[in-house]
């Protein structure tokens, strides 16, 4: 994160890098810098360390099974928590990096998530 605060043409002052010139001139406005995250890739599913659980506190009592774990893009972590639904036959969704599925399914996930490929998952 780096603020750099703007004054007339070429002179500024940088919080987060050190530099300051011209920081006694009138203030124009300021704007923000953003260091950029990297995409990460999706890791193998092989190599994946998927943990499944069941929780209730927070839902108002409703039962939910959430996989956490998951290394990888937003939308890789959408599409296998598509095809946990379909195969369950419950709702459920994902955000956060965790797959939220509806009921407590604990048993059929984690043989689902064998069947796929997720070796590591417990």
């Amino acid at each position: 994160f780096l603020k750099r605060f703007l004054f007339n043409k070429d002179s500024y002052i940088t919080i987060g890098g050190d530099e300051y010139r011209g920081y006694n001139i009138k203030t124009i406005g300021f704007q923000y810098d953003y260091d950029e995250p990297e995409a990460f890739d999706t890791l193998p599913a092989s190599q994946q360390k998927l943990r499944v659980r069941m929780e209730r506190s927070g839902r108002g009592g409703k039962t939910v099974t959430v996989v956490d774990g998951f290394v990888g893009s937003d939308e890789d972590l959408d599409d296998l928590g598509k095809t946990l639904k379909k195969r369950c036959g419950v709702g459920g969704s994902t955000k956060d990096g965790q797959m939220i599925i509806q009921g407590d399914v604990r048993e059929r996930i984690v043989a689902l998530l064998k069947d796929l490929g997720y070796s590591q998952t417990k």
